[in-house]
């Protein structure tokens, strides 16, 4: 089968993987699940696994197929597998794991002590299969599409993931400020929209962006490079600030906004990364405010995400792009040129 394969860590998008023919891989475990695939998204952590971000937290040995966003038809099934059959629709969680460690008991499945992540740790979707396990596929309601769905397996349930947890922090008439509009921000919004009565403002320097988070909710909306945000954020909470703010860019110039635009005792969730959060300690102190990371989200939460597609709550902006545009992909994503989420179709 084809497969598109990382044999080298670069800077070079143009050049970052190759296509190779390899074998099909073949199920070894009674829970196997085999997928042909009929989507893989590609995301910011592909281009920065590309970069060799990742090295210094996950164990890699290239070259290895990259894909971690899967979707697509069920194919073979262990013998122990009762979910899902031969033909089913399916969304892959992003993490294959064990189930029984203490993580996993508590559904912590992003945390679970002997995981595999397919697409950063192991061979992922960027191929015409993947093999997974019974616990990370999730059958799709009839009529869903599985190729445009498959964006959803990291960035939709990482952008949820997030918005779980900021509502829960939210009242009506609380303000919420969305940071960047894009591939994950777009999600974001409108899981913010959905599970809320918040008053939603959303920061991005492109107008096309602003325009969409109009269109999917928020009630206002910010230009960071003309406009001062802290000025703007003051004006629209009466002087409060924003009790949430969940940054879909995490980049230095973003973080850097925490202390000057959350509301005392409110969150700044980092969800894009890439950058630093340099802070005075006094900061957080005066503000009592927290800086809250985010690693994509459990099993359940993909489920309860695919309700909300479901019910026609949040949509995907895709493109579609054959395996062998795959380098053209991760250069257009690296200089911001791809509005919503890339889908590669093996």
């Amino acid at each position: 089968m084809r497969a598109a394969r990382l044999h080298a860590y670069t800077d070079d998008m143009s050049e970052a993987l190759s296509l190779d023919d390899v074998d099909r891989p073949e199920l070894d475990r009674p829970d196997g699940v085999l997928v042909e695939v009929e989507g893989a998204g590609w995301c910011q952590t592909d281009n920065h696994i590309v970069e060799g971000m990742w090295t210094d937290y996950v164990e890699q040995n290239l070259p290895m197929t990259l894909g971690h966003e899967n979707a697509g038809i069920v194919r073979e099934v262990g013998e122990d597998v009762t979910l899902v059959s031969e033909g089913d629709p399916v969304i892959c969680h992003p993490h294959v794991t064990c189930g029984v460690c203490r993580p996993c008991r508590m559904g912590e499945d992003m945390h679970c002590e002997n995981a595999e992540f397919p697409g950063l740790s192991r061979d992922g979707g960027f191929a015409e299969y993947l093999a997974t396990a019974e616990r990370s596929v999730i059958p799709l309601p009839e009529g869903v599409d599985p190729t445009d769905i498959a964006p959803h397996a990291d960035a939709g349930i990482t952008a949820y993931h997030a918005v779980k947890k900021a509502v829960r922090q939210l009242n009506p008439g609380d303000t919420a400020v969305v940071v960047g509009v894009g591939g994950l921000g777009h999600i974001g919004l409108q899981c913010l929209d959905a599970m809320s009565a918040t008053d939603i403002v959303a920061l991005d320097p492109k107008e096309a962006a602003r325009d969409l988070a109009g269109d999917l909710g928020a009630g206002h909306t910010v230009d960071p490079t003309n406009e001062d945000v802290a000025a703007r954020i003051d004006d629209l909470t009466d002087g409060t600030g924003a009790h949430q703010v969940l940054d879909f860019v995490g980049s230095d110039s973003t973080t850097s906004m925490a202390p000057d635009i959350v509301a005392g005792t409110g969150d700044f969730h980092v969800i894009g990364y890439g950058g630093h959060v340099h802070e005075p300690s006094q900061a957080l102190v005066n503000g009592e405010f927290s800086f809250k990371g985010t690693l994509v989200g459990k099993y359940a939460e993909l489920q309860e995400l695919m309700a909300l597609v479901d019910r026609g709550d949040v949509e995907l902006r895709t493109t579609r792009y054959g395996l062998d545009e795959i380098n053209d992909v991760a250069e257009q994503l690296e200089h911001g040129e791809i509005e919503g989420r890339a889908v590669l179709t093996p």
